[in-house]
């Protein structure tokens, strides 16, 4: 049995499809039926029907069309699909093994200036050189911008979807759609056995000039893609493993129509202590499964959930201070006991067994346990990357994995945070407990601050803190 029983050839505007569409039409076993779910035609331009499908049967129901140009084709049935044609059957196609898909790409600078002439000149496919409409175009530095984000973003939408499947594609570039060697590995990938001796005749290269032709303020294009940041140079690296929504931890309050998202390590005792004064009764952690997350929604009309991100410096000293340094059979840190052997006995940090009393040894101790920290989750250790010290940005998104919180409050803002919730849901705001900074003002300075954004990069920009005083 052939390994594929469709194909789908995903594309960009521009990028050689239609000529590669009628290329693959020459070979017998295959038919592509052409952009068959563009949301203003079905097929090519002009087109409301297809296989027996109107648009509005496709619009009800577009697997219709898909088994429709199945039963309609004597091989493998294809169609080529842009970003911005339907998702529900790019979530289809993806899903399915059985689908080949085939991504042609183009440089998307050639694709937007021919994008541009095209839509000057109102001619979007030539059949001959003689009815060719030429133009040159002005280089808008900001559109430009928004077409290399929409190409980017499809295609790692595109990759993303291959790796998490377990699927491959077969790769094409605009600049091979002539290469016959190349066309034929696509019809072998394909698993069609006859082969091409030459491309079709029927779609012809439009704009064959070189950029300078095409571009008026050619120079002025020039200086601004100075400014485009090819390989990504600005990018934060985040090798931390991905996190849960952890719906078994939300919890809720007393009576108030209100769930809090904890980010551990941060100010869950305030917040805990806030809700408990808010319905004079302590908040509850249910341990949810989604089921009844969404059950307790239904119950609680006009429910707000939320979570409270804190400075990193004053998180991961919260979380330092709490389960790293105390020492004892009562304390806090006795699941932590095994970690404080490997932080003394591998990372070198200095945690002596009889505990910490000084100042100075606190903070070479923080140092060096910030050092640990920037490793782990850098993915250099193989110790687990606890929920107390796991980067907030992280954990947010594994949020949003299933829920967003309605509202992420800031810890240094937490009165005014916490008080726009309550009247939100219609109550007057309790006052909101002190901080405890313990020593960390006695032993911060700017060494402190430097290792704390090192490990903490992410959270620094998606967050915007700036330095902690």
């Amino acid at each position: 049995m052939p390994p594929f029983d469709s194909f789908i050839l995903l594309a960009e505007m521009r990028t050689g499809s239609n000529f590669l569409e009628d290329t693959l039409n020459t070979l017998p076993g295959l038919r592509c039926w052409g952009e068959a779910f563009n949301p203003n035609f079905v097929g090519h331009a002009g087109q409301t029907e297809q296989a027996g499908v109107t648009m509005d049967r496709r619009e009800a129901d577009p697997m219709a069309l898909l088994r429709a140009m199945k039963d309609r084709t004597d091989g493998i049935a294809g169609f080529r699909f842009f970003h911005d044609h339907d998702p529900r059957v790019l979530s289809h196609c993806l899903a399915d093994p059985r689908c080949a898909k085939v991504v042609l790409t183009r440089n998307p600078l050639d694709s937007y200036v021919s994008l541009e002439i095209a839509r000057q000149t109102g001619q979007w496919r030539l059949g001959d050189m003689k009815n060719a409409k030429t133009a040159r175009i002005t280089f808008d530095a900001a559109a430009f911008a928004r077409h290399l984000s929409r190409v980017q973003t499809f295609q790692q939408d595109l990759m993303r979807g291959l790796q998490v499947s377990g699927q491959t594609a077969f790769y094409i570039r605009y600049d091979d759609i002539n290469d016959i060697d190349i066309l034929n590995g696509l019809a072998a990938f394909l698993g069609v056995g006859a082969r091409l001796d030459g491309t079709s005749g029927k779609t012809k290269v439009q704009n064959p000039g070189t950029l300078q032709d095409k571009v008026t303020n050619y120079e002025a294009m020039v200086a601004a893609l100075a400014h485009f940041d090819h390989f990504d140079l600005d990018r934060t690296p985040n090798f931390e493993q991905r996190r849960g929504p952890n719906i078994r931890g939300l919890v809720t309050a007393a009576d108030s129509p209100l769930i809090y998202m904890p980010i551990k390590g941060g100010a869950e005792g305030r917040v805990i202590q806030w809700l408990t004064a808010l319905d004079g009764a302590a908040p509850t952690n249910p341990e949810m499964a989604q089921k009844d997350l969404r059950k307790w929604k239904r119950q609680h009309p006009g429910h707000r959930s939320f979570t409270v991100v804190q400075h990193p410096v004053a998180r991961i000293h919260a979380t330092f201070a709490r389960h790293i340094l105390p020492v004892g059979p009562d304390s806090s840190a006795d699941s932590f006991a095994d970690l404080r052997g490997t932080l003394r006995n591998r990372y070198n940090v200095p945690l002596p067994e009889d505990g910490i009393t000084d100042t100075a040894g606190h903070r070479a101790a923080f140092l060096a346990f910030l050092g640990f920290v920037k490793g782990n989750l850098g993915g250099q250790t193989s110790i687990r990357t606890d929920a107390s010290w796991a980067s907030q940005s992280m954990v947010v998104q594994g949020m949003a994995q299933f829920m967003s919180p309605d509202m992420i409050l800031r810890d240094c803002q937490l009165h005014a945070g916490l008080r726009a919730l309550a009247e939100q849901i219609g109550k007057g705001a309790p006052p909101v407990p002190a901080e405890e900074a313990g020593l960390l003002p006695d032993i911060y300075d700017d060494a402190i601050e430097d290792a704390v954004r090192g490990a903490y990069q992410r959270d620094y920009m998606m967050f915007g803190f700036r330095s902690w005083r």
